[in-house]
């Protein structure tokens, strides 16, 4: 009993008797035991004298005993688990076996358990005796893909649980440490997930701290480990100084200065983003110095050299190698055909057998150039080797995308340009038509007349014998409306050499099918005299010269769509959105913090993709600037649909009603009505949605009993309050921002986040090669504007319309410069981790009640992809089912690596 009392048994226990009511009874004491009356223990041979105590009879010498018998020490064990590298260079050979060697003179790795509980003697937390790992030299030469070592910490039977460990590496390397578990307390293993990389004290000279998997609010944090959870936060918010070493794990924030590379000259100058002058969101903060040329803007790092992000958000080896070879990829099919075209001069395809022989047999085994080329390229060995590796030097061709594979000349048809702007690549612009003609919501003194060339006659013939009145009010028709975006662009796009664009708008008719048909075509271009023409309508074709200039017409919205789908939908609304949540959730979330824990895995890689996209794609020159059509006003173009982007209408059933396409029905399921039944991207993304919302309302109500924990949350509301007043400082002031009182807000605001970047990302990234991979497709960019008959090169369209057709897209350069980046872009890593997936999926929380509910919710995510499998079967869905139709799978959740053209990654990690 005296043992019972004392809890040496059970760390969970009280461990000690100072402090308790002892009562004289003759030869006997009594002793008083508060007990909890919810969780009222029955000590066998103890009677109870009142309901909220329990009495022990003890024998006074056994109280002396009990008193000078001193605390226990005893050793628990701790199982460190550490990620080896796949493949090490000459560097981290000679590293790893010198560590072997001073692991072997002292120079540890060195842990220290702390307890949840204060010392009462010292008030600081309690901390177990120093402890090394004692078998680093013995496993170093071990190839495994994870190595388990071990340490034997001493503790005493005063410790109580422990909630943290430090971690001194004392090595020259770095190591990256998944996890540690701790057996030897009679609780029951103790885990601690890390996924961190580790850094030797001559780079960091601080320990490194980790947390045990048990989630704790701010105000619910243990005595013990209240000191490390502020402290580890101070360090991972750093003092906004200096030059970030790629070792440090800081988290800050910056504006877009480092897009442009004035010291190249003023054909690189680009304005930044972020601040008044150009509202944008704010980005991961790396503190290099200004650019020689203009103090405002950041120094570049080029290629192949790292840009800053904090070191657990770099890459990892498997992601890094896919993501290297996709690039090695693109450098073979960006370089090879920038020689091929300087050599041959003829820039442009020569027919639609051209573009096929990309995928069939290689540009340069086409044009006999291959192994002559190869042999005098300076390329790495590597090249090399993936060159041998590949059948017939498959790296120097293209996959044939998805678009070719069930009918080669689907993308000719009008049915199926319709059916992309529902379930292609990007399925976010459709509006229903609300008004017609559309109007126009810029200055009319600066870009012209509001009013749409549109009339009446233009469509009214293919409305199935309604009016054009009747067909609004019935929903049947619909509009994808670029004119606003791309009119104030055009002067200086049409200025840039080689680029021609409209700012369009498309009208589509909804039929009795289910079906959308594209009946209008609106191109324009900006005012170039009062009175001039500068609106043109195209419908459909009634003979073969208006069968071409609809062809280009079609063309052009799709272009039009493209620097759309890439620079708003794609980067601003998913990628650069996101990245202030993150930044601010690392810098006032503590690791314990269970919204911390919940959103954990939404936000691996993005931090990464983000800065190299900053370095090869959006920058000045970049990828996206060579291969859009808005060209060096890109990023520009980007910054002003972010003045219209409300945080409050992203999540999926708002974005949907903004645009008209559904109506709130709390009849139907998920409480919408949509008004294009079959609309692929909006029935499956509505499962996702709910599904998210549903494990997200679980997740919160149950930290989150009341709205005063919401409100009392410090951590918690101050991530959220940075995360608009920092990261998106600029739009700070809109009253639109969803407030957080109470647990539907906080359900609401992480949903949305969730969904931004797992199915929304999912739905507009995976499909950019299987849709664009064909550029006639979806041409990314136009040469050349549809011949009016008063032009002179009327003349060269009306006898080779096919020449000019092909003239008018991308050159064979630029072409196979975009596929090479799309291809990369549409690519599953190995390492991806899916939906409905975790790492460490039973120890990421010591919540069991919540890794409960994520099986369900994982579940929940496999009912929903059996029912997508099964509406592509469905004949009577003619949007995703039919002879040559392509199933809709951008939002089925699980996916092999590589471009598949389906599956939702937890996070914007491409």
């Amino acid at each position: 009993m005296a043992r019972e009392i004392m809890g040496t048994c059970c760390m969970m226990e009280k461990s000690s008797l100072f402090g308790l009511n002892f009562v004289k009874d003759q030869n006997h004491l009594r002793l008083l035991i508060p007990i909890d009356q919810n969780r009222r223990r029955f000590i066998k041979g103890v009677r109870t004298t009142r309901p909220v105590q329990v009495v022990a009879a003890i024998s006074e010498d056994l109280v002396k005993l009990v008193r000078v018998e001193k605390p226990v020490t005893f050793k628990v064990r701790a199982v460190l688990t550490v990620r080896n590298k796949n493949k090490e260079d000459f560097t981290d050979t000679i590293l790893r076996k010198l560590d072997a060697f001073a692991d072997q003179i002292g120079r540890n790795v060195v842990l220290e358990l702390y307890s949840n509980d204060i010392d009462p003697k010292t008030r600081a937390p309690k901390k177990s005796n120093e402890a090394v790992l004692k078998d680093w030299s013995k496993k170093s030469n071990l190839k495994t893909e994870r190595v388990n070592y071990t340490a034997d910490i001493l503790v005493d039977s005063e410790f109580g649980v422990p909630g943290a460990i430090t971690i001194t590496n004392k090595h020259q390397k770095e190591f990256f440490l998944e996890s540690i578990t701790i057996e030897g307390f009679a609780c029951g293993p103790l885990h601690f997930p890390c996924n961190s990389w580790v850094q030797s004290t001559k780079d960091h000279s601080k320990p490194r701290v980790f947390f045990s998997n048990q989630p704790y609010l701010p105000h619910e944090t243990p005595a013990g480990l209240k000191y490390l959870r502020d402290q580890e936060l101070k360090d991972l918010r750093g003092d906004g100084e200096g030059v970030r070493k790629l070792s440090d794990r800081i988290y800050d924030y910056d504006v877009y200065n480092d897009l442009g590379n004035p010291d190249r000259g003023n054909e690189f100058i680009r304005p930044s983003l972020g601040g008044d002058k150009i509202p944008y969101p704010r980005r991961c903060r790396t503190g290099r110095v200004p650019s020689d040329t203009d103090i405002l803007a950041e120094s570049r790092v080029e290629k192949p050299l790292p840009m800053y992000v904090p070191r657990d958000e770099q890459f990892e080896e498997s992601k890094a190698n896919a993501f290297s070879t996709g690039r090695l990829k693109a450098v073979l099919h960006n370089l090879l055909p920038s020689i091929v075209a300087s050599i041959s001069k003829k820039h442009d395809f020569k027919g639609f057998s051209q573009i096929d022989s990309l995928y069939s047999e290689g540009l340069l085994l086409k044009l006999g150039l291959q192994d002559d080329l190869l042999k005098k390229l300076p390329l790495p060995n590597l090249v090399t080797k993936l060159h041998e590796s590949s059948q017939g030097g498959g790296l120097l061709k293209y996959d044939t995308p998805k678009i070719l594979s069930k009918d080669k000349f689907a993308w000719l048809r009008d049915d199926e340009f319709a059916r992309q702007a529902i379930a292609g690549v990007n399925p976010v612009s459709i509006e229903r038509l609300q008004a017609f003609p559309p109007v126009s919501r810029l200055d009319p003194e600066k870009y012209g007349p509001e009013e749409s060339a549109l009339r009446e006659e233009h469509i009214v013939g293919h409305l199935n014998g309604m009016t054009v009145q009747q067909a609004i009010e019935e929903n049947k028709l619909y509009i994808i409306d670029y004119h606003d975006i791309y009119l104030p662009f055009l002067d200086r796009i049409n200025a840039l050499d080689g680029r021609k664009a409209y700012a369009t708008r498309t009208i589509f008719y909804l039929n009795p099918a289910g079906t959308l048909m594209p009946i209008a075509i609106e191109l324009s271009l900006p005012q170039a005299l009062p009175g001039s023409e500068s609106k043109r309508v195209v419908t459909p074709p009634v003979d073969a010269t208006s069968n071409w200039l609809w062809q280009l017409a079609k063309a052009h919205v799709c272009s039009n769509d493209a620097g759309v789908h890439q620079l708003v939908h794609h980067w601003l609304r998913t990628h650069a959105s996101m990245e202030p949540f993150i930044l601010a959730a690392h810098r006032q979330l503590s690791a314990m913090h269970p919204i911390y824990k919940l959103l954990d895995p939404h936000m691996r890689y993005t931090l990464e993709i983000n800065a190299l996209a900053r370095q090869n794609l959006i920058n000045a020159d970049g990828v996206i600037e060579q291969c859009f059509t808005p060209g060096r006003y890109c990023m520009e173009m980007s910054a002003a649909a972010y003045k219209n982007w409300r945080f409050d209408l992203e999540g999926l059933p708002a974005d949907l009603i903004r645009r008209g396409v559904a109506v709130r029905d709390p009849s139907k399921p998920h409480g919408l009505k949509l008004l294009i039944e079959d609309y692929p991207y909006a029935s499956d993304g509505l499962m996702i949605w709910e599904a998210i919302q549903t494990w997200v309302r679980t997740y919160v109500n149950r930290y989150y009993p009341d709205s005063a924990h919401i409100c009392n949350d410090r951590e918690l509301q101050a991530w959220y309050a940075e995360s608009i007043n920092v990261g998106h400082a600029d739009l700070r002031h809109e009253d639109w921002w969803p407030t957080l009182a109470d647990a539907d807000d906080l359900t609401g605001i992480l949903t949305t986040i969730i969904w931004l970047a797992s199915a929304q990302h999912a739905a507009l990234n995976f499909g950019q090669y299987p849709y664009g991979g064909y550029i006639p497709n979806r041409p990314p960019l136009m040469r050349r504007l549809l011949p009016d008959e008063n032009d002179p090169e009327y003349t060269s369209f009306h006898g080779d319309p096919q020449k000019y057709f092909l003239s008018a897209l991308p050159s064979l350069l630029q072409s196979t410069k975009y596929m090479a980046v799309v291809d990369t872009l549409s690519t599953h890593s190995p390492d991806e981790e899916y939906i409905g997936e975790r790492q460490q999926t039973d120890t990421w929380t010591g919540d069991s009640e919540i890794v409960e509910a994520f099986y369900g919710f994982s579940a929940e995510i496999q009912r929903i992809e059996k029912e997508i499998e099964r509406r592509n079967r469905d004949p009577s869905l003619k949007n995703r089912c039919g002879a040559g139709v392509l199933p809709y799978e951008l939002l089925a959740p699980s996916s092999e690596a590589g471009v598949t053209c389906r599956g939702v990654p937890n996070s914007v990690s491409i």
